[in-house]
């Protein structure tokens, strides 16, 4: 069993980025931990509501298996954000596998790991990982070693499944 930490907006995360592919990496039996700038209860794009275990300045990366960026609108807040990056940055450096979905690929292109490394991403975000070195897929879901990106809320299920698979390997 893996430690997945889930990492969402407080607000207008995207529901199905979270809940489907929490569901997914649930059903594989992995352990979910969900984060954000606040312990508040966080709501979705949707309505759906949820409330954050930690905040995003207490994470730990070594305690965890995989780090999981939600998309949704709302995860633009993290695409500058220093303490998002350095997890992002520290976990792909440290061999964890790192995943981000719709927007939020972007903040693994803006912690400079999508460099050379295939990745999909919302429309939106196309020129910021192209602007980053990343080549674009287009493609639902993509993984580059053990970097894992997906295009969007219909990729969710999807996206959940890839990730347990590589928590497998």
């Amino acid at each position: 069993m893996a430690k997945v930490l889930m990492i969402i907006a407080p607000k207008n995360f995207r529901d199905e980025e979270l809940f489907h592919t929490k569901e997914e990496l649930e059903k594989e039996g992995h352990d979910i931990t969900i984060a954000s700038t606040t312990t508040e209860e966080a709501t979705g794009m949707l309505g759906g509501k949820v409330k954050p275990e930690i905040t995003i300045d207490k994470v730990d990366v070594n305690e965890y298996d995989a780090i999981v960026f939600v998309g949704g609108s709302g995860a633009s807040i993290y695409f500058e954000n220093e303490k998002a990056k350095e997890i992002a940055k520290k976990a792909y450096e440290t061999g964890k596998v790192v995943g981000a979905i719709c927007i939020a690929p972007s903040i693994l292109a803006n912690a400079e790991i999508l460099k050379n490394k295939m990745a999909t991403c919302w429309p939106s975000e196309e020129t910021n990982l192209l602007a980053k070195g990343a080549s674009y897929t287009g493609e639902p879901v993509t993984v580059d070693g053990k970097i894992i990106t997906a295009n969007g809320p219909t990729a969710a299920r999807n996206f959940g499944r890839t990730i347990a698979k590589l928590l497998k390997d």
